[in-house]
């Protein structure tokens, strides 16, 4: 598996021994350290088949990191419906394509799955994630999403 991007990332699946990469490109975005998050994550990736995961790598390098999965019926989701859980790019390397690519690898392995619909969650605030996600094709669903403060 590789990409389409100048810089050619080897785009492969996750693995374990890519987590202190992964919590590294987490700090750099978000500012804060969340090992036991990522440990969990990358455990139920690697249990449950419903999950994909995948990093794009540049020189042996993870650069940047991608996990969705397949809904099999959660909460009366239809099993054709596939999500987009967190897509991490290392600031240094943002704005190259490297998330582009590695949401376009993993639209491949959710179509394998007998996914034809992909969602996500974006803040309705956060207009570079709805801006990204509008070039990828996405557009508002037909779910709802509802909270409630506690």
């Amino acid at each position: 598996m590789s990409g389409e991007s100048p810089f050619s990332p080897v785009i492969r699946r996750m693995a374990s021994s890519d987590l202190d990469r992964i919590i590294e490109i987490d700090i750099k975005v978000l500012g804060k350290e969340r090992p036991d998050y990522w440990k969990m994550k990358i455990g139920l990736v690697e249990k449950r088949s419903q999950f994909s995961a995948l990093v794009a790598e540049l020189d042996g390098k993870v650069v940047g990191f991608i996990i969705g999965g397949a809904s099999r019926w959660e909460y009366g989701v239809p099993e054709n419906i596939g999500w987009i859980d967190t897509i991490g790019v290392d600031p240094d390397y943002q704005r190259k394509g490297i998330a582009k690519i590695l949401f376009k690898e993993m639209t491949k392995h959710l179509k394998e799955a007998g996914i034809d619909t992909v969602i996500t969650f974006v803040t309705r605030r956060d207009w570079l994630m709805l801006k990204f996600f509008s070039r990828l094709g996405f557009q508002k669903g037909d779910m709802v999403n509802l909270e409630l403060d506690i």
